[in-house]
């Protein structure tokens, strides 16, 4: 014997929660694409381009002793100003704000449609799955890409400012987050992966 599951009828509450969701993700989508433009506008002309510089036991001196006083401490993130950057290196910091825009737009949007489809009574399906998939693994190239160009435009400024004589190359991605990201991914996943396979399986039976 056969039956037809009638769709879930979503509650008021539900739809405000959804659309509140919906508004929060387009308020974030068009943040991101705002200040990648900004950005970009900024660099492009390329005089006095500030990067944010990754160092690595770098020392210097800062103001905070007594009066004001120079203290030694040891550098791990600063902005610098480079007057020119090399055509390699403002290409990737273009490239990084395309990418971290695309990669806020791309999650959103799956994000969103997930749950529509949700809304919809559709929760393992093959969008699901795709979307799902889709979300996680951009997430997790955009989180991997971002600082990765980042770097190499800093590095680009390095040299500039130090006529290649100050050796500060650092390629780092927070391997810890990086890990955990994949997982949460994969995760993912697999669980509507299984869920589509369950659903197919046990489809019209009651």
């Amino acid at each position: 014997m056969t039956t037809t599951t009638p769709l879930y009828r979503p509650s008021r509450s539900d739809l405000a929660a959804m659309w509140t969701f919906l508004a929060a993700g387009a308020v974030i989508a068009v943040a991101a694409v705002v200040s990648a433009v900004l950005r970009i506008v900024e660099v492009l002309p390329n005089r006095d381009v500030q990067v944010l510089a990754e160092f690595s036991g770098t020392a210097a001196e800062a103001p905070i002793g007594p009066g004001g006083a120079p203290l030694p401490v040891i550098l791990d993130r600063a902005s610098i100003t480079a007057e020119t950057l090399p055509t390699f290196s403002l290409v990737s910091l273009v490239a990084e704000q395309v990418v971290a825009a695309t990669t806020v737009i791309v999650v959103i949007t799956c994000l969103v449609r997930l749950g529509w489809s949700v809304m919809r009574g559709e929760v393992f399906s093959r969008r699901s799955t795709r979307l799902v998939t889709t979300a996680g693994f951009t997430g997790l190239f955009g989180y991997a890409a971002v600082p990765f160009l980042a770097n190499m435009a800093a590095n680009g400024a390095f040299a500039e400012i130090s006529d290649n004589t100050f050796d500060n190359v650092v390629m780092a991605v927070e391997l810890a987050p990086f890990l955990l990201l994949a997982f949460i991914a994969a995760l993912a996943t697999v669980v509507f992966t299984i869920g589509e396979r369950m659903r197919r399986d046990t489809e019209g039976l009651v």
